[in-house]
């Protein structure tokens, strides 16, 4: 038993001594490191009262959770039918609707509209939709919800001057020179009451305009107006600029104020040939007898839109005999117009009612005595039948002193960008 006793006493002595070096070890080196380590070592152990753990931060999702999707708007398409198909938050929707000029902006769509939206899992970050060529609707989430502006996109101007020489037709000459078919119908309806753009055009005509186009982002989007144009017609020169009147009017003008637009039309309507001309003496192709024929017949799809060929009030809107559907404008001067064999009568179009020129007032059929569908046109004044396509046209009324020095004053840079446009290309 005493030796037990003193085995058990050196057993303790031993780890005493372990337990004194390792203290002493621990302690030479804190001393090594510097009090920051023992500090440190100190504060790893250490724990935080709960109430002291600080909060976890909000973070945004990152670029990548964002996905963006371009709708382009289908017939029959609405933003509820839209949100369904790809799966959006439907209460961002109606909160979207909830801000105030919203609503108008977003459900009248129209097929081929672009939406662009951002969204987060099915819940809508960002909504925005061209509402005009020169305004976008935006929409974006906020903390306290959604909130929208309209954001301006602005249009860039830019002066283009061309010219061309027409070897079959207009608009194939306009496009070799990279003029917009839209700017081509612009000239012929400049020079629609002197020059017949399907009876009077020959090879050799030639062109020049000065007109604008309209860029975004520079990007090209449409033409502009057509600021001035020149047309050598059979040798003849004819030439035109653009001038808006003190009072906002818009008109085309010679060099020296006369103003190209006439009282009447040349043709009132848009036609593919002239299937009858204006003949006293002719031979009538159904009743095979010389009736005269006084007036021009104007070959065209049936359902082509008859316009007004001058300001007037309608005096006969009905059946009239072998004319079939037929309307009298009467005008001012004693001049009187007829359309007849139309299928149909424009929707307004009543004894009595008042027509501006280029009004719509019928359709091109073939009722009464026709073989095909055509637009029979006469032009009488005081009763006396005269050719429409050689008649001479009364002007429309001309510029007053006032106005004239105006227009030669703004009128002058661009009838000089003419003139350098075609010294270019002889």
């Amino acid at each position: 038993m005493p030796q037990n006793s003193s085995d058990h006493t050196r057993t303790a002595r031993r780890f005493s001594y372990a337990a004194l070096l390792v203290a002493v070890f621990m302690l030479s080196h804190s001393a090594w490191n510097g009090p920051a380590a023992a500090l440190t070592a100190s504060a790893s152990s250490a724990v935080l009262p709960a109430a002291q753990t600080a909060p976890a931060p909000i973070v945004a999702p990152p670029p990548s959770a964002v996905t963006t999707s371009e709708v382009i708007v289908g017939r029959n398409d609405t933003l509820d039918r839209i949100f369904r198909r790809m799966s959006f938050d439907k209460a961002d929707l109606a909160a979207i609707r909830g801000v105030p000029g919203v609503r108008r902006g977003l459900d009248m769509l129209m097929p081929g509209d672009a939406i662009e939206l951002k969204s987060v899992a099915g819940s809508i970050q960002e909504l925005s939709r061209r509402i005009s060529e020169t305004q976008t609707l935006k929409v974006v989430r906020e903390h306290g919800g959604f909130k929208a502006e309209t954001v301006g996109n602005s249009l860039d101007t830019r002066i283009r001057s061309a010219s061309a020489t027409i070897n079959s037709s207009l608009f194939q000459a306009a496009e070799s020179a990279r003029i917009s078919d839209a700017t081509a119908l612009k000239l012929a309806n400049v020079f629609a009451w002197d020059i017949d753009f399907v009876l009077d055009i020959r090879a050799g005509d030639r062109f020049s305009v000065v007109y604008q186009q309209i860029y975004q982002d520079g990007k090209y989007l449409r033409d502009g107006e057509l600021l001035a144009a020149e047309f050598v017609n059979s040798g003849k020169v004819y030439r035109a600029v653009r001038f808006v009147s003190a009072g906002g009017s818009v008109g085309y003008y010679a060099p020296d104020g006369v103003a190209l637009r006439k009282a009447f039309l040349r043709a009132p309507v848009d036609f593919t040939r002239v299937s009858s001309a204006f003949n006293p003496r002719r031979l009538h192709p159904i009743l095979d007898l010389i009736r005269g024929h006084m007036g021009t017949d104007y070959a065209a799809p049936t359902g082509t839109p008859v316009h007004a060929a001058g300001e007037g009030r309608v005096s006969f809107a009905g059946q009239r005999g072998g004319y079939g559907n037929a309307i009298i404008l009467a005008h001012i001067n004693g001049i009187s117009t007829l359309y007849g064999h139309m299928s149909r009568f424009g929707s307004r179009i009543r004894v009595g009612s008042h027509v501006q020129q280029g009004d719509v007032i019928g359709y091109v059929g073939m009722t009464g005595l026709a073989t095909g569908p055509h637009l029979h046109y006469e032009y009488l004044v005081n009763g006396i039948h005269k050719n429409p396509q050689t008649v001479k046209l009364p002007g429309a009324e001309p510029l007053h002193a006032d106005a004239l020095e105006r227009f030669r004053s703004v009128t002058a840079p661009l009838l000089a960008d003419l003139a350098q446009t075609r010294l270019s290309v002889n």
